[in-house]
């Protein structure tokens, strides 16, 4: 146990040990109830010739919000119809190996675990975990590691896909009473937490007359925005 303990916390293994038990502890919060910081998470990439997806990111103030992460994703209903420049060598990287089309954090952790995996593995049967050797090793796995993350996570595009597919039925946010949970002004946007039949929800908002409205203030949804990625917001008096 204790030289398991030396190989894989050794030089070589130390930071992938980390992280993969970093993203356990993830996996762990956010099946008892997520964490709730403040992010927003688009990526702007084109697919093909005539069509483009948003994927860009934003961060709002310092916060995240993990549940984001975990579920950022791609959708076919998310293209737009017109041609864009040509895709760049990062966006071609997201979209080959699966970090596009999943839930990001659902493939970043397979990605880790098979690094790790592969590197401890390696440098166990060579004993080169404590030595440049090991770094070498560390360093080559991560590309087969890319590959075999694809191959794993490919299957998965059709679960997801098809997951929950008849939909649940719609939630009307407009007219609603929301509580900010950022603060937001004129082209800022932040999120908001809205009780619906006893469950909280997170939205997208912005302000609607631009206005300074600060974090905790209540506020009353009004319309959604014209791509349906926020609602516009006032705020709320008693």
């Amino acid at each position: 146990m204790a030289n398991l303990y030396n190989i894989l916390f050794s030089e070589v293994n130390f930071v992938l040990s980390i992280l993969l038990i970093v993203l356990i502890l993830y996996w762990l919060l956010t099946m008892i109830g997520g964490i709730d910081f403040d992010l927003d998470f688009d990526v702007d990439v084109d697919i093909d010739a005539g069509q483009a997806v948003d994927v860009t990111t934003g961060m709002e103030g310092g916060n995240m919000d993990f549940q984001d992460i975990s579920n950022a994703e791609v959708n076919q209903e998310d293209v737009i119809g017109k041609k864009r420049k040509p895709l760049k060598w990062w966006q071609i990287f997201l979209i080959y190996f699966n970090f596009v089309g999943l839930p990001f954090m659902f493939t970043f952790t397979f990605w880790i675990f098979i690094w790790w995996f592969m590197t401890a593995l390696v440098t166990t049967l060579t004993y080169s975990y404590d030595n440049f050797f090991g770094f070498v090793v560390m360093l080559l796995a991560l590309f087969p590691a890319l590959i075999v993350t694809k191959i794993l996570t490919t299957p998965f595009k059709g679960f997801f896909k098809n997951l929950n597919k008849d939909g649940d039925a719609p939630i009307d946010y407009l007219g609603r009473k929301a509580l900010l949970l950022s603060t937001i002004s004129e082209e800022k946007m932040g999120n908001a937490e809205v009780r619906v039949d006893g469950n909280s929800m997170s939205v997208y908002v912005k302000s609607l007359t631009g206005e300074a409205l600060p974090y905790g203030s209540n506020v009353l949804i009004i319309k959604r925005s014209p791509d349906h990625n926020y609602y516009l917001v006032q705020l709320y008096n008693d």
